[in-house]
């Protein structure tokens, strides 16, 4: 016989993954767990537009030692700077109730993934659409990338693979290298090369 239990126990499989029995946490840990996810959780209650809270739980599933679960009340298409504004503050409210009851000085690392979360969406607020007073509305580029020595990384990186290619290239006509570097510097003695 099936019952709402096991449906609520399959949903929850399907959404946030398959419980970890086997990972021993200890008490610490669990309440220091806790109380992070109490903090996404009581932000999500009073943000001005929030997503409803589902559940929350502190039983380790897939990669996560326990999380909030947000179920909106109907499909998406679109949404509105408080809807943004309102998850930024959920993603941040774990790291907020960790330093609140346990100081600066014991704040996990678990809300790294939250972090990036609030980044990106941060991010795509201000660059793709046009959130931001200061820059306006304006869309800036696929393409920013970070900077590394006045050079972005995916730039080098193209370099780099011409370097190799023009390296293999040179390695595979014996000879070639040397009558190039010949042609470039004559006065060059035979035995110097």
């Amino acid at each position: 016989m099936v019952t709402q239990s096991e449906f609520e126990e399959a949903k929850d499989k399907v959404m946030m993954g398959a419980e970890r029995k086997s990972l021993v946490m200890s008490e610490e840990e669990k309440m220091l767990t806790a109380y992070h996810e109490a903090g996404h959780a009581i932000v999500g209650l009073n943000v001005p537009a929030g997503i409803p809270v589902h559940k929350a739980t502190i039983i380790p599933r897939g990669r996560a030692m326990g999380m909030v679960k947000f179920l909106p009340e109907g499909d998406r298409y679109s949404m509105k700077y408080k809807e943004f504004t309102s998850q930024l503050a959920v993603a941040m409210g774990g790291r907020v109730a960790e330093e609140i009851t346990f100081g600066k000085d014991n704040i996990t690392s678990g809300a790294s993934s939250d972090i990036q979360q609030a980044t990106k969406m941060a991010k795509a607020m201000v660059t793709q659409l046009g959130y931001s007073d200061e820059l306006g509305t304006v869309a800036y580029g696929d393409n920013q990338e970070e900077v590394f020595l006045g050079m972005s990384m995916g730039r080098q990186q193209k370099r780099l693979r011409s370097d190799r290619a023009k390296d293999r290239r040179r390695s595979a006509a014996p000879g070639r290298g040397r009558l190039r570097e010949r042609a470039a510097h004559p006065d060059r003695e035979e035995k110097g090369l």
